[in-house]
Parts: structure tokens; sequence; C-alpha cells
């Protein structure tokens, strides 16, 4: 018996939000990077999610026990370029003094990084939730 059930595919939430915090600090870190290993402008990296089906074997009346998750189906570059400012001093700037900027918005990836801390933060508590429910379930077994 399984006292904490959807405990799976809550830990792939936590998992898969993890990521997504992750790679929008990595988009904060390189907001101002003009050049990157390719000689070209960082580019905004975003995670896909998709779901997931876990199937967690058979039950005593030999049916099927499944669970969704959540799964990081890829880490993909925005495509969009970014703008072109004029500054003819910065060492990336091309014959007419343009520059390049990496395609990042800070208010976007703020956004998206409140955005994530909160799925975080809703699949802990649910984590919390599922302990707490487990805790009371022993304690009447003890009555």
């Amino acid at each position: 018996m399984n006292l904490m059930p959807g405990i799976d595919s809550t830990a792939s939430a936590l998992q898969a939000e993890k990521l997504r915090m992750d790679i929008i600090g990595q988009n904060i870190a390189n907001a101002h990077t003009t050049r990157g290993p390719d000689g070209k402008p960082y580019q905004r990296q975003m995670v896909q999610f998709e779901a997931k089906l876990l199937e967690l074997g058979r039950d005593a009346s030999g049916q099927m026990r499944t669970a969704q998750g959540v799964n990081v189906r890829d880490v993909i570059a925005d495509e969009n370029p970014g703008q072109l400012v004029f500054n003819p001093g910065h060492p990336d700037a091309d014959e007419k003094g343009m520059v390049r900027l990496p395609n990042v918005n800070l208010t976007h990836e703020m956004v998206d990084l409140i955005s994530a801390s909160r799925s975080y933060e809703a699949n802990l508590q649910v984590v919390r939730t599922s302990k707490q429910m487990a805790q009371q379930a022993l304690r009447i077994g003890k009555r």
C-alpha cells in the first residue's frame, strides 16, 4: 500500500520546475552576452514540458496502476532575433556600428521565474500535505 500516492508525479514536476528555474537563471545571466562560443549573441533558452504516464505496476486485482508526471521534452533556443543597437565602440559592432543584442527580455524572464517558483512551491505543498496525510493514517492505525 502506497501511503503517499501521487508523490512520483509531484517529484517529476519538482525536477522539471527546477530545470526551468535554472534555464531562466542562465537566460538572465547571459542577457548582455553579445558573443558566445559560436560567435553569435546568446539566444534565450526555453524549456518544453510534456505529460508522461508512469506505470506503477499491477494492483491486487490485476489492474494496471498508472500515474501522470511531467517530463522535460527539450530545451530549445528562441529563434527571435535580438535588438540591434548603434554602438560603434563595441567590440562586436559590425561595419555600420550596429551590435546585435541577445533576445533576452529581463521583464519576461522575471515573470517566468516567478511563475516557475510558484509552481515549485505548489508542488512542495503537495508533498507536505501527502506527508501529513500519511502520518495521520499511521496514527489511526495505532489506535
